[in-house]
């Protein structure tokens, strides 16, 4: 039976253990501590993005807060042929924030979502833009070229971190404004190259870059169906190929704007009737290059395309 001093020493030592909890979770209730956190104070939000682009943006909003899983990341993946594997269900499975693209840009996303039972917050970007495909056409669904859209979409972001998150919501807030601040000067850009260059004409290689192009000012004088077939994976037909190449060498376009993601033949093609005719070429991708934030990637994309048409 213990003693009366055992007692006393075993009250002692739950005393302190309380007290060393209660420090270790109040040290965590800052948001610039270095020290160990306790696991509940220093919980991230579990957030999944489709792709590395609103990775990325999820990331510049969240900050520490947000524990973010990009799906798609390798520079040299095409999304639209991306398979999804089982550890892409389980980190689904765990999220507590979804974002994806939509408009059957990455609907393994929707798939594995469905079959997971998840609860998550699902934003998707195309459904934020309001975009819809044209009379007679096809929806563009590379919302992450469309400055305003992005806008839209960190701001839902904040809203769903917030939620998840409502000590930290007016944290995420203030990094969506800030980082809003610095979309504007994208838009910005794009404004001074319509003023120097409105109604010239580029060429395409897919429709990647065409919000951005349209936003610019500028005209896509590419024949649709060579964007088209390149973008679905199909072969362009000699005839189609001929009208393309001719758009070079008949110096209809001040740039070729050209997806390295999804090179092939006739893009190759297309590259090189470019050069020839002394046009430039502006690459784009899909995903992020390595080393790049969205900000800087979409800066030094239209800085590339503004110092194409000045030439």
């Amino acid at each position: 039976m213990p003693t009366p001093s055992s007692r006393r020493l075993a009250l002692m030592a739950g005393v302190s253990l309380a007290l060393l909890a209660g420090c270790g979770n109040s040290s965590d209730s800052g948001s610039g501590g270095s020290g160990a956190q306790s696991p509940v104070a220093s919980a991230a939000i579990p957030v999944v993005a489709s792709t590395n682009v609103y990775g990325d943006i999820a990331r510049q909003i969240g900050g520490r807060k947000a524990d973010v899983t990009a799906i798609i990341s390798d520079p040299d993946q095409d999304p639209h042929s991306y398979e999804a594997d089982t550890q892409n269900q389980l980190a689904l499975s765990k999220a507590r924030v979804v974002i994806e693209n939509g408009g059957g840009y990455d609907d393994f996303v929707d798939r594995m979502l469905s079959s997971s039972g998840s609860s998550a917050t699902v934003i998707n970007a195309v459904k934020v833009s309001g975009r819809t495909a044209p009379e007679g056409g096809e929806l563009n669904e590379h919302v992450w070229y469309d400055f305003p859209t992005v806008a839209r979409v960190a701001d839902r972001i904040a809203a769903a971190l917030g939620e998840a998150d409502p000590a930290d919501a007016a944290t995420f807030t203030g990094n969506a404004t800030a980082f809003k601040a610095k979309l504007r000067l994208l838009e910005e850009k794009e404004v001074a190259i319509r003023k120097d260059h409105g109604g010239e004409g580029v060429a395409i290689t897919e429709p990647v870059p065409l919000y951005m192009l349209d936003a610019a000012g500028l005209v896509n004088r590419t024949p649709p169906r060579f964007s088209e077939a390149i973008e679905e994976g199909d072969d362009v037909s000699p005839q189609v190929l001929r009208a393309t190449l001719a758009v070079f060498s008949g110096k209809e376009v001040e740039a070729l704007v050209y997806n390295e993601q999804t090179s092939g033949p006739q893009t190759e093609k297309a590259e090189a009737a470019a050069e020839a005719a002394g046009i430039p070429v502006v690459p784009v991708t899909e995903t992020l290059p390595p080393g790049k934030d969205y900000l800087g990637w979409m800066t030094g994309t239209v800085g590339a395309l503004a110092s194409a048409l000045d030439k």
